[in-house]
């Protein structure tokens, strides 16, 4: 037996999927509010044939490709031994948690995917599809009983039969019929597939399994709030425990109060990490490597990924959790100020220095130094800064000893410090005394699967304090926050959200139009709603086919040789030269190849069936 896995190039994790949400549709063209099991429209696309016909194989080079992302056969019985060398060597707890958030990856990724593979359809139809995506992925069958869910208020509630399952059987297979449930990756495709889809965390609990010997087993999903102990769960999404549970929206959420940084001058031990992505749970792997060490860390990532947070965190977390953690923004204080900041200063040391005052070195001294923006020091500042590194000592502005320190150090730079030494505008020595051990910060866009339990959190937060109450996300503000860049990272997310709460109707969605009013450029397929009552694009048309363009410049030249040559250049000829050598160029990645064709990825799914069939 076999399972097809995603070998996604681009990220991490990949998996089975399972089961997603229900299925929806409309009812006399529109569509329908709220929705529930008695109320399915046959053959909305994407169906099992359009997921099917998404599914090529390239034996040659050793690919596969659904969806435009590649896919590898692995057997199942090679599933099991992973499995089972999991649970031998890290233990059930552990095993689950990391099984639960591989496939937390996999359904939000594949919720991602079926959203740009499909840009015109419904979103009932794309609820549809995760069944579907099961079945062909081979993971399990699914086999909806009952669901009733309110879109644009972002609830959800379902239940579902398992039919099949793959992670079921190997773990029988290996472990016999047991007491507690074995659908561990599978439910968190659930979690990830339905919380992407919503905008709002859906938890799944497998209340019956085959691996405890039931006949089949069975799913199912509400709101993360509707739980009782939810924190059970929530905890099995978290990599590390310093990463915060309440933040997914559990019982009594609404009456706490989320912190967020630079906007609420309380302590920082009020501010929380939400993330639940394999590029965020790498960086918190590294964070808790290096806590209990006296190690120097230099945070790296663009502006807004959250570096201070981090920084806190990992002072937290350490030895000198009890000491003070002070911060400074290099690139906010004067470069004629920076001396005395850093440092201190004695009375009388210059005009207006009435009193002695000890810098942000002393008043950090046993705790933790945390140097934002360190590439903005100028050179004269750098070399200061690397004589109190190397000595652990430092002298006041204007005083005649030195002091004594004891600090741990803790940078970050949103530019690229080995450039800015090539340019000759960082010391190349402070530079190694910096890199001891340094962590990436991920961008947002390389994190979405956390975009979803940031929106929610963010929401929270704002609604408690502009007091204003908002219910969820419209699908169209969930797939264009979804497929949005973030130039500005997790502070533009935060921002949008804001801008949303504010705008949104008392007691009503936020919406695609109360998110991007400042001139954001969202990629999202949702923005208006055609006469038919479909929500439409307004996307940009594809590029010029350069491939395209490149033959019909030289087209009139071959044909003259082909007809003196008497070789066959009729139309579909040409049509199928043209389409086998864009496929060729974009190494079987149909998606790229329709993007240099002019086409939609479907419109080229259809010719190169008619060729086939020809």
């Amino acid at each position: 037996m076999y399972d097809l896995i995603k070998d996604d190039e681009s990220r991490d994790m990949s998996k089975p999927p399972r089961v997603s949400l229900a299925e929806m549709s409309r009812v006399s063209g529109k569509m329908l509010p709220q929705g529930d099991s008695q109320h399915l429209k046959a053959g909305a696309a994407p169906t099992l044939d359009d997921l099917t016909q998404s599914l090529h194989f390239s034996p040659g080079d050793g690919r596969i490709w659904l969806n435009g992302q590649r896919m590898q056969l692995l057997h199942i019985t090679s599933l099991g031994a992973l499995r089972r060398e999991l649970l031998e060597s890290i233990g059930p707890e552990r095993t689950r948690g990391l099984l639960t958030r591989v496939g937390y990856s996999a359904g939000a990724r594949d919720a991602q995917l079926l959203r740009e593979r499909w840009p015109d359809a419904e979103p009932g139809s794309l609820f549809a599809a995760g069944p579907r995506m099961h079945s062909l992925e081979g993971a399990v069958k699914v086999e909806p009983l009952h669901f009733e869910f309110d879109f644009e208020r972002g609830t959800y509630h379902g239940e579902f039969l398992w039919h099949h399952s793959s992670e079921a059987e190997v773990h029988t297979a290996d472990f016999g019929i047991g007491t507690e449930p074995a659908c561990w990756m599978q439910t968190g495709y659930a979690i990830g597939y339905t919380s992407a889809m919503i905008g709002r965390l859906t938890i799944y609990r497998e209340v019956e399994c085959t691996s405890m010997g039931h006949k089949h087993c069975r799913l199912v999903g509400k709101p993360a709030d509707e739980w009782d102990n939810v924190e059970e769960d929530l905890r099995f999404l978290n990599a590390e425990s310093f990463v915060s549970t309440t933040a997914y929206g559990g019982p009594g959420q609404h009456q706490q109060t989320a912190v967020l940084p630079g906007d609420d001058g309380r302590p920082y031990g009020d501010k929380e990490m939400v993330g639940v992505s394999s590029a965020f749970n790498a960086a918190c792997h590294m964070l808790k490597r290096v806590a209990p060490t006296a190690a120097t860390v230099l945070f790296t990532g663009e502006s807004g990924v959250g570096k201070e947070l981090f920084a806190y965190m990992l002072h937290q977390i350490g030895a000198r959790k009890e000491q003070p953690f002070v911060a400074v923004n290099c690139a906010a204080i004067p470069e004629t100020l920076i001396e005395s900041e850093l440092f201190g200063v004695e009375r009388g040391a210059f005009t207006g220095a009435s009193q002695s005052r000890p810098g942000r070195f002393e008043r950090a001294s046993g705790g933790t130094l945390f140097l934002d923006e360190i590439g903005t020091l100028s050179l004269v500042a750098q070399g200061k800064l690397l004589r109190a590194l190397q000595e652990g000592e430092i002298e006041r502005v204007g005083g005649v000893r030195s002091v004594k320190v004891d600090v741990r150090l803790v940078a970050a730079t949103n530019v690229d410090l080995r450039e800015e030494i090539r340019q000759g505008r960082f010391r190349e020595d402070l530079f190694f005394r910096l890199n001891v051990f340094p962590i990436r910060l991920p961008p947002l866009r390389d994190r979405r699967d956390d975009i979803p339990l940031l929106m929610g959190y963010f929401m929270r937060h704002y609604g408690q304090k502009h007091q204003r109450r908002v219910t969820g996300f419209t699908a169209r503000a969930v797939d264009a926050l979804l497929n949005y860049d973030f130039p500005g990272n997790i502070r533009e997310l935060q921002n949008l959200v804001e801008r949303g709460v504010i705008y949104a109707d008392e007691d009503g969605p936020i919406d695609l139009p109360h998110l991007f009013t400042s001139g954001e450029e969202s990629r999202t397929s949702y923005f208006s709603l055609a006469q038919t009552g479909r929500l439409t694009s307004h996307e940009a048309a594809a590029p010029p086919p350069t491939l395209a363009g490149a033959l019909l410049d030289v087209l009139p030249e071959m044909l003259r040789q082909a007809s003196e040559q008497e070789q066959d250049w009729s139309l579909d000829n040409l049509e199928s030269t043209l389409i086998l050598a864009a496929v060729k160029r974009a190494d079987g990645n149909l998606s790229a190849a329709a993007r240099t064709l002019g086409l939609t990825r479907p419109q080229l799914s259809y010719r190169m069936k008619k060729l086939q069939q020809g």
